[in-house]
C-alpha cells in the first residue's frame, strides 16, 4: 500500500532508518514509530520468528492501551517507496529482509533507489476498522494517535480538503497545541510564523493564497491566517462535569476526527499510479499524469497527484473492477462505471496503471468482503453526542455531505481520459471485446447498488 510524494513532510519520510537498532546474540531493540513520530524501543527476543501480533500486544502494554486498540491500529512497514499493512501473522523482520524484492516488483523505483531503501516499523490505523467503530472510541491516548494521524494526512495533503474544511481542522489544531482562544493573545501576523502547523503547505505558499485571492477565493493575501483565525476563535469549550475549568483534550481529538469522518476517503490506504491525459490540442497531445488511488472500507477515490484535488471517487456499488498483471500486458487496474456523454448513457472504462494493481485489486475484493459480512450497523454513538442528536455522524449509507461546487472531493471527469462504451440507435460503439453484462465480472452484488450496465442489443450480441 503505497504513499505518496508532496511538499509537506509525510509519515513515510519520517524514518530513513531502520527499526531494528541493534542486534545481539539472543535479543534485540526494536523502535517502533508513532503518528506523531515519536519512538517505542522494544527489547525482545527471537526477533526472526516474532509475529506483528505479538509486536502489537507487547506496544499496547508499553503504552497501556485498552482492548480497543488491538483492532483500531496494525503495524505497518513503511518507507518512502512503498507502505504495506502487516497481517498479525507476518513476521516484520523477514519481510523488511524481503524488503527490496518487494520494491521490484511493486514500485518502478530505479535500483540506487532499491539498494538504499529501508523500511521502518510503525504504529498506524488499520485500514479495515471501521469509522462506526471509532466513533466509539473514548480513551483519550486511542484518541490522540487517531488524531495525529489524521493531522498528518491533512498537513501532507493526503487528505484532499476545501480551505474552510482546512480552517476548521487547522482551527482545532489550535486550540489542542495553543490551548483556549484568548483575545488579543494571537493575531493572523503571528499565526503567519507557523502557518504551516495548522494548514496544508501547498496552501500557505505565497504564491497560492496569490492566485486564491485573484480568483475570488480570498479578498486580500492573508485571509488563510485570519480565517484560520477565525475559525479559532469559534471552538467550542466544553467545561466537564467534575469541576474541572475546561473539558481533557479528548473533546477536541474527537471534533477533529468527525470533521476527518466527512471525507470520503478517511482511513484509506494509498497507491501509487497513472492516468491518461485527455488529448488536448491540434496534435492531440496526451500522456499521463500521476495519481494516488485511496481505497478505504466506502470505496475507490483517484486523487490527482499534483493539483490535490479528486478526479474520481465511487462507492463500491458504483463500479465494476479488474486488474491486468505484467505478465498479460502492463500492469493496470480498471475500473468501470457509469456516465454519460452528451447526453447519453454510456459504461466508462478507467486505466490506472501501476506495479501496485494486484495490491488494489486485491484490496477491493477484501473491503467489499467485509462489508457484505458485517451485520447492519446500528445507531452508534457519536463522537460528539448521541446517535441523532447535535453533532452526530450520519449513517454509513449516507454519501458525506461534501459536494461543494469545485470542491476538491468532487469527481472531475472531464480531467480523465476514459474509454466509453456509446450507444448509437441500436449499436453500441465498442472499443474492447464483447461482453453481455458488464466488461468485468467482479462487482459488488449488493440490492442497494447503484451501477447499471448498458446492454447491447441482441442483434449485435449475436454478430
Amino acid at each position: 500500500m503505497d504513499g505518496t510524494e508532496g511538499n509537506a513532510e509525510q509519515p513515510a519520510e519520517r524514518s530513513h532508518r531502520s527499526s531494528v537498532s541493534s542486534v545481539g546474540a539472543r535479543g534485540a531493540d526494536v523502535l517502533v514509530y508513532l503518528a506523531d513520530d515519536s519512538v517505542v524501543p522494544l527489547a525482545v527476543e527471537n526477533l526472526p520468528s516474532l509475529s506483528a501480533h505479538e509486536l502489537h500486544r507487547a506496544i499496547r502494554e508499553v503504552l497501556q492501551l485498552p482492548d480497543s486498540a488491538l483492532e483500531a491500529f496494525a503495524l505497518w512497514l513503511v518507507s518512502p517507496l512503498l507502505e504495506v499493512q502487516l497481517k498479525p501473522k507476518h513476521q516484520p523482520y523477514k519481510l523488511g529482509r524481503q524488503w527490496p524484492d518487494l520494491l521490484l516488483r511493486f514500485t518502478d523505483a530505479p535500483d540506487d533507489d532499491v539498494a538504499t531503501d529501508e523500511p521502518s516499523l510503525q504504529f498506524r490505523r488499520n485500514v479495515f476498522f471501521p469509522k462506526r467503530r471509532e466513533l466509539q472510541i473514548h480513551d483519550e491516548d486511542v484518541l490522540r494517535l487517531l488524531y495525529e494521524e489524521a493531522k498528518g494526512n491533512v498537513l501532507a495533503a493526503r487528505y484532499p480538503c476545501d480551505l474552510e474544511d482546512c480552517e476548521a481542522l487547522g482551527a482545532l489544531v489550535c486550540r489542542v497545541q495553543l490551548g483556549p482562544y484568548q483575545p488579543g493573545q494571537l493575531t493572523a501576523c503571528t499565526l503567519r510564523e507557523k502557518l504551516d502547523s495548522f494548514l496544508p503547505a501547498h496552501l500557505c505558499k505565497r504564491g497560492h493564497r496569490l492566485f486564491a485571492a485573484l480568483r475570488g477565493r480570498a479578498a486580500k493575501a492573508g485571509t488563510d491566517e485570519q480565517g484560520l483565525l477565525n475559525a479559532y476563535r469559534k471552538v467550542k469549550e466544553v467545561v466537564s462535569s467534575d469541576s474541572e475549568q475546561e473539558a481533557s483534550l479528548r473533546t477536541h481529538y474527537r471534533a477533529y476526527l468527525l470533521k476527518c469522518h466527512e471525507l470520503p476517503f478517511y482511513g484509506c490506504a494509498f497507491f501509487h499510479g497513472e492516468v491518461d491525459k485527455p488529448t488536448q490540442g491540434f496534435l492531440h497531445r496526451g500522456g499521463r499524469k500521476p495519481v494516488t488511488v485511496a481505497i478505504n472500507l466506502e470505496g475507490v477515490h483517484v486523487i490527482d497527484h499534483r493539483e490535490k484535488h479528486v478526479l474520481l471517487g465511487l462507492r463500491f456499488q458504483e463500479l465494476s473492477w479488474d486488474h491486468t498483471s505484467p505478465e498479460e500486458e502492463e500492469s493496470v487496474l480498471w475500473l468501470e462505471f457509469d456516465g454519460h456523454n452528451e447526453g447519453t448513457p454510456v459504461n466508462r472504462l478507467l486505466k490506472v496503471y501501476s506495479k501496485q494493481a494486484e495490491l488494489m485489486s486485491s484490496l477491493i475484493e477484501y473491503c467489499i468482503e467485509l462489508n457484505q459480512a458485517a451485520e447492519p450497523a446500528a445507531p452508534q454513538e457519536s463522537l460528539t453526542g448521541t446517535a441523532g442528536g447535535p453533532g452526530s455522524s450520519p449513517p454509513p449509507t449516507q454519501r458525506p455531505q461534501l459536494r461543494r461546487q469545485s470542491s476538491v472531493v468532487s469527481s472531475r471527469i472531464q480531467h480523465l481520459s476514459t474509454i466509453d462504451y456509446v450507444e448509437e440507435g441500436e449499436q453500441i460503439k465498442r472499443v474492447k471485446p464483447k461482453r453481455t453484462t458488464s466488461f468485468f465480472g467482479r462487482q459488488l452484488s449488493m440490492g442497494q447498488g447503484s451501477y447499471t450496465v448498458v446492454q447491447p442489443s441482441e442483434s449485435l450480441e449475436q454478430s
